[in-house]
């Protein structure tokens, strides 16, 4: 056999122990490798802008760097952008309910108009329910302990729940 061959089929072997050691590994409480199953959550998604997906993404990436706090708020990025063009798929609703707002487009919605009122104004949209509602603002309040100064630093556990719960949402409004 020669060595090329050889080297082949040990480098498919050794990607295959990877493989399985990592879905092994995913289910210890404190391993990286859990990662592996939020990302195979993630991958279920559909509908995502290119700017939505590279967020999640770098979100994922801060937990294997255990960045934490940063990982929440990427993950919140992405979860408030993809809020942003569900709301500017109503854009002439929007205008109807909130007509002070003055909004055109989506850069006047970003820019004009709290993260907390962008939320709450999803129920009058139609977009969600109230139950909903709070729930996301209680995301936007762990997004803003973790992007500010505060005596909160998720640990990985956290981490996952909080991007869990971000993919879940995102998901149920697809």
């Amino acid at each position: 056999m020669s060595d090329v061959i050889l080297l082949n089929i040990l480098s498919k072997k050794f990607e295959n122990f990877k493989k399985e050691s990592k879905k092994i590994l995913s289910k210890q409480e404190t391993s990286k490798s859990r990662i592996i199953s939020l990302d195979s959550s993630y991958k279920k998604l559909s509908e995502l802008s290119l700017k939505q997906d590279e967020l999640l993404r770098q979100s994922l990436r801060c937990v294997e760097e255990e960045l934490f706090r940063a990982a929440h708020v990427m993950s919140w990025a992405s979860f408030m952008d993809f809020i942003e063009d569900k709301i500017m798929e109503k854009i002439g609703n929007l205008k109807k309910i909130r007509p002070k707002w003055g909004i055109k487009d989506i850069t006047d919605l970003r820019e004009n108009v709290p993260e907390y009122q962008i939320i709450s104004v999803l129920k009058d949209l139609n977009i969600c329910s109230k139950n909903e509602v709070k729930a996301f603002h209680g995301l936007l309040n762990k997004r803003n302990e973790c992007a500010h100064p505060s005596d909160y630093f998720p640990d990985l556990n956290q981490s996952l729940g909080y991007i869990s719960e971000i993919i879940g949402r995102i998901k149920k409004l697809q």
